[in-house]
């Protein structure tokens, strides 16, 4: 059960983080607040680390800097993505596909979980589906480019979710600061060749620092849970992210939470306790 705890709390703060680091693109260039909110996650980083220090192999920093990697690139390409302006497909699908993944990477590279757990993980993808319906696509045009995006941008997160989880445990916090290590390297090479400016106005900076903390307690929380529980179950429960999205848009933005969303909820509640027997 404590691994789903770990999976249900980092989908809590990942959500934060995400609707965080939202508000600080909405006044920044998204790379320029990515890799911000990523350099000013180091201190927090350092106290997890520290906190769990462990004795990883070369396998695990690998493990960790290819999730890293993965976890950048689809960051970047989910921004290209929303910047078409069509959020109720890109939302969904990069998020669903962003669950799938590590649960057909848990199934095939570890034991096979119990019928109640398996219906919860399943149950998940369909809660996330729901809740991250945003308002209707408009008049912005779906494209088949624009669904290879948004595929392209969640499969790089389930493989984020799948690389991390094939961590060892002994290995403690270091494969997530291998992770972080690579993305702040790639990230400030492209702001480099891109020649964009790497300053955000102190507001933003804010909303910045906060994404970026809450984002690597979220990576540590589902490394805890990931290498203590099944792939499959532990990154489905993670993937409910969107849901403290909505919620908190709902609180701070007053967003009208749609009936669909409302369901989608329920879904992910009954979906934890599913996974949990």
């Amino acid at each position: 059960m404590t691994p789903i705890v770990l999976a249900a709390v980092s989908a809590l703060v990942w959500g934060t983080a995400d609707f965080s680091g939202g508000k600080a693109s909405q006044r920044a260039r998204p790379l320029t607040v990515t890799v911000v909110s990523q350099l000013l996650c180091l201190p927090a980083l350092l106290v997890c680390v520290l906190l769990v220090p462990g004795t990883p192999t070369g396998a695990d920093l690998a493990w960790g800097a290819g999730a890293g990697l993965a976890g950048f690139a689809g960051i970047v390409l989910l921004y290209r993505a929303l910047a078409a302006g069509a959020m109720a497909v890109v939302a969904p699908v990069t998020a669903v596909t962003a669950a799938v993944v590590p649960i057909a990477a848990g199934l095939l590279t570890d034991r096979t979980p119990g019928a109640m757990a398996l219906g919860g993980a399943g149950l998940a993808v369909v809660a996330i589906a729901l809740v991250s319906l945003g308002p209707g696509a408009g008049r912005s045009a779906v494209t088949a480019r624009l669904i290879g995006l948004s595929l392209l941008a969640g499969a790089l997160f389930g493989l984020f979710f799948a690389l991390l989880g094939q961590s060892s445990a002994e290995a403690g916090m270091w494969p997530l600061a291998a992770g972080r290590i690579s993305s702040i390297l790639v990230g400030v090479a492209l702001l480099l060749r891109s020649r964009t400016p790497a300053l955000l106005p102190r507001p933003v900076l804010g909303w910045a620092a906060v994404a970026g903390t809450l984002d690597i307690l979220a990576n540590a929380l589902y490394l805890a849970a990931a290498v203590r529980g099944h792939l499959s179950i532990v990154a489905a429960i993670a993937a409910l992210y969107p849901a403290s999205t909505v919620l908190l848009a709902l609180a701070v933005d007053r967003e009208r939470l749609r009936p669909v969303q409302l369901a989608g909820l329920g879904l992910a509640a009954t979906a934890l306790v599913l996974a949990t027997t």
